[in-house]
């Protein structure tokens, strides 16, 4: 069985974009359900939200502050999860509650193992 990240990818800055408490507090009931699930069936492997804050490092000592400078989407947050396929993988991504919003996207990413013991 292989992991997969999943980026999930959602605009956190437009202020309009941005859920009421209240809508926030479903989201997240969506969200932890949604994991739950996957923790069920013991293919869960870890994950997190990521804050708004940021820097970015470029060639040439390049450092820009933030992720979000030319575009509004930004990573959200990820999670690694166990699959026996790229499909299996994009399918435990399509139950994602964050598709849900307009322009949101969850990006599928097969880990690759590096081998450090040489």
């Amino acid at each position: 069985m292989d992991e997969y990240l999943l980026l999930m990818r959602l605009d956190l800055l437009t202020k309009e974009a941005q859920p009421s408490p209240e809508q926030m507090q479903v989201y997240m009931k969506q969200y932890q359900d949604w994991v739950g699930g996957i923790a069920a069936q013991n293919k869960f492997g870890g994950g997190t939200g990521l804050s708004t804050e940021g820097k970015v490092l470029k060639a040439n000592n390049v450092m820009t502050d933030g992720p979000f400078a030319e575009i509004k989407e930004s990573i959200a947050g990820f999670i690694i999860v166990k699959a026996d396929s790229f499909e299996e993988a994009a399918t435990m991504a399509r139950a994602c509650p964050i598709l849900q919003g307009e322009g949101n996207s969850v990006e599928v990413r097969k880990v690759v193992k590096v081998d450090n013991t040489r």
